[in-house]
């Protein structure tokens, strides 16, 4: 499981693999979740990374999938709009204790619901680029074209 630290999000992995989606291409591969016990520790940490398929290059960041986004999105709206509604909820008591005479109204809000939690398939192949082994990834089982490095965006084929 990969989660953040700033609100509960867990997202499902298969096993140390987390599902990614080019920003570019829009395919989906997954890539390993943390350093592999063969990764140098001489190795720096990346903040950009090539996509398998197109080897295009993008920040860390922008690899998340759509459903990844909005299951994220989902899970978070429901402790934000109860915080919401409780703030406004306070102010509202507020101001009608404390001017006379003034127009009353009732709110009434309902917390978006929490959605089930996401499935990661055991799918794909595990491959490995000849430049940084230590860094594998798991493509579509389909594809037969060349690949490019994760670290450094280099070509190569497999099998």
């Amino acid at each position: 499981m990969c989660s953040s630290d700033l609100y509960p999000i867990t997202l499902p992995t298969d096993g140390p693999f987390l599902r990614r989606e080019c920003p570019s291409c829009e395919r989906q591969f997954k890539w390993h979740h943390g350093p592999t016990d063969e990764r140098p520790d001489d190795e720096p940490h990346l903040s950009t990374y090539f996509c398998p398929y197109c080897g295009c290059e993008a920040e860390d960041s922008q690899w998340w999938t759509q459903k990844q986004l909005d299951y994220a999105r989902s899970v978070v709206a429901a402790p934000v709009m109860n915080e919401i509604a409780s703030e406004l909820e306070l102010d509202q008591r507020f101001r009608s204790a404390s001017r006379k005479g003034a127009i009353k109204f009732s709110m009434t809000s309902s917390s978006p619901e929490v959605p089930a939690p996401l499935i990661e398939p055991d799918d794909m192949i595990i491959v490995q680029s000849p430049c940084h082994s230590w860094e594998p990834i798991k493509v579509a089982d389909d594809w037969e074209a060349e690949l490019h490095c994760l670290v450094c965006g280099g070509t190569f084929v497999v099998g």
